[in-house]
Formats: C-alpha cells, structure tokens, sequence
C-alpha cells in the first residue's frame, strides 16, 4: 500500500514542488488550496497522476479528508509582503485556525504533520546567524506582525498537540527560497529584481542596500523538508543556505546575469525589514545529513531562465493578484 500524504498550499510556489517530490517518491499526495495566491498552473501537470487529487479548500474551515493519512504538509499561508499585507486577517486565520484544524486531523488519522514555519520568527535579529534557540525579535503589533506572529502562534499550538496529545510533529523554519513557479512582483527580492529586469526597469534597493539575505534553491529546500519530515526530531530546524550576501551585492549580481544595463535606485526601508537574515544549519546536518548543494549561480540561471520562458499573459498573471473578493472589512 502506497502511503498518502497531504499537502496544504499545494498550488503555491513550495506547495507545488512538495507535490512533484512525493508523487516522484511513489506516495498518494492529495493537495489542498483555496487559490487566494496560488495558481493551478502549478500542478495541472499532476492533474492527470491518478496518485494525484485535489481538494479546492480553504484549511482555516474544517477539513475533512476520507481514507487513512500518513503525512500531513501544512503550506497553506500567504508568504510574500504584498500578500499578507493585502489579507492580514486571512494570513492569521491560516496559521492559527488552519493549523488548529490539521493538527485535529493529525491526531484523527495519527498522521505525521510537519508545519511550514520561517526566519519570520526571529524578527529583526539581534543574534547573528539565527540558531534554533534564539528566541527572536519581533514587532508584535507592525505591519507584519501578521505573518511573523501567526508563525509564531503556529509552532506554540504545534508543540502543544506534541506534548499533550502525543501528536508526531516536525516544524521547519525556512529561510529565503526561490526557484521557479515564484511569481513576479509579490515583494520579495528576487522576483521582484528579475521583473524590473524583465521590463528594462532600473533596479529597486531598499535603504542602502546593506541588510542582508541567504537564498536557498528550491531543489534543496524540497530535500531539507523532506529528510525533516521522515526524521525523529520534532523541535524546529532551520532549512535554509547559510551564504549570505547583501541586498545590494545581490542587485549587481542580477545585472550581470540578466546582461542589462539598468541603474540601481535606493527607496526608503520599509519598517521592521530584517537587517540580517541568515541560517546556522548546524542541526540539519548533524540530524538531517542535509545542506544545500546547488550554488546561487546555478540556481539564479534556472530561475531566470523559467521567468524568461514565460509568455506575456503568464507575465502579467504573475504579477497582479486579486484579493478584493477574499478581503474582510
């Protein structure tokens, strides 16, 4: 018997390749996703896999799902700034309700549950890098405080089911990924560098380009969860590159590899933006036998090359979102 596992947020950019790994593993995945930011297109590639189904669903109601569960993926959360500014509320009501709801369903079925938790979690850090046992520092009432404290609730309520119903539970905290299936424009660094170089547009550096990111290709990240998920260790765990490189190294680096001329402007920093941001790893290699292999260059040409492949509706479809039927006032 083949093993079945659910992936939550199964249409967005993890989501999705989550679903490419286990059905390449030989498992039955069900996906699950309301579609506020992801897209079908994603997956309709799996949609003829008869060890694929899709359940259209929003997890912040009550999921049902028939049958026996082995593994439960909870992906499901808007994850860009644009998004989870554009739908707070929906952004808190997934990481609370909706992680409620499946560790319910965990311990219905006695499943595995591994909870997509981020860097988020430690705020503007004051410890550098960020090792598991920092505890973090953030603004609980800042406009993002909506992303970063439903991740925080999320791990609080995933170790309580651990602790006191006995509940098998994995938390990985990811840091910056990318890869393709991203889209253009959602507020993070690189789509939005690879955009503005798509369109010949100068290069948008936020304060002066000294904070810092550390990137990790997608195909690794995939691997980190993966190995986490199958492991017996139910703390956080960074998955995460730990080269780190500033804001503004890296828009120089796009312009090179994108063989455009376009200047880089500075805006203003938008507030409580990370100043630093990188992993220590030191867990997910001694527990995991994991860390990333694939280098920024390798994987920046694979990501522009996918966005460069894209047509001109794909584009424009990647790079505005609708959420107006989704807002409640």
């Amino acid at each position: 018997m083949k093993k079945r596992v659910l992936i939550t947020g199964a249409a967005g950019f993890l989501g999705s390749h989550l679903c490419d790994k286990f059905i390449l593993e030989g498992y039955e995945v069900i996906g699950m996703d309301n579609l506020i930011t992801g897209d079908l297109k994603n997956i309709e590639h799996l949609f003829k896999n008869s060890d694929f189904e899709f359940y259209h669903h929003d997890v912040s109601k009550f999921v049902h799902v028939s049958g026996t569960l082995d593994y439960i993926l909870h992906f499901a959360s808007p994850a860009s700034p644009i998004d989870y500014l554009k739908i707070p509320i929906q952004t808190l009501k997934v990481g609370s309700l909706g992680t409620h709801n499946l560790l319910g369903l965990a311990k219905e079925k006695n499943a595995r549950i591994l909870i997509a938790s981020t860097s988020e979690v430690y705020g503007d850090p004051l410890v550098h890098p960020q090792t598991e046992e920092y505890y973090g520092n953030v603004n609980t009432i800042g406009p993002r405080g909506v992303y970063d404290e439903a991740k925080r609730f999320q791990e609080s309520i995933t170790m309580a089911y651990h602790r006191f119903h006995g509940i098998e539970t994995r938390i990985a905290r990811i840091f910056n990924t990318y890869g393709p299936r991203m889209r253009l424009n959602d507020g993070r660094v690189i789509p939005a560098f690879m955009g503005q170089a798509l369109r010949g547009e100068d290069l948008t550096v936020f304060g002066d380009g000294s904070q810092t990111r550390s990137f990790c290709y997608v195909e690794d990240e995939i691997e980190g969860l993966y190995r986490l998920l199958l492991s017996d260790y139910s703390l956080p765990v960074n998955i995460g590159n730990p080269l780190e490189i500033s804001i503004l190294d890296f828009a120089e680096e796009i312009i090179k590899l994108t063989g455009t001329n376009q200047k880089i402007i500075f805006k203003p920093l938008p507030k409580d933006d990370p100043m630093q941001r990188q992993p220590d790893i030191t867990k997910a290699k001694k527990i995991l036998g994991w860390e990333p292999k694939i280098s920024r260059a390798e994987g920046m040409k694979k990501t522009f090359d996918y966005f460069k492949s894209l047509t001109p509706e794909e584009l424009l479809k990647s790079e505005h979102k609708d959420f107006s039927k989704h807002i409640i006032k």
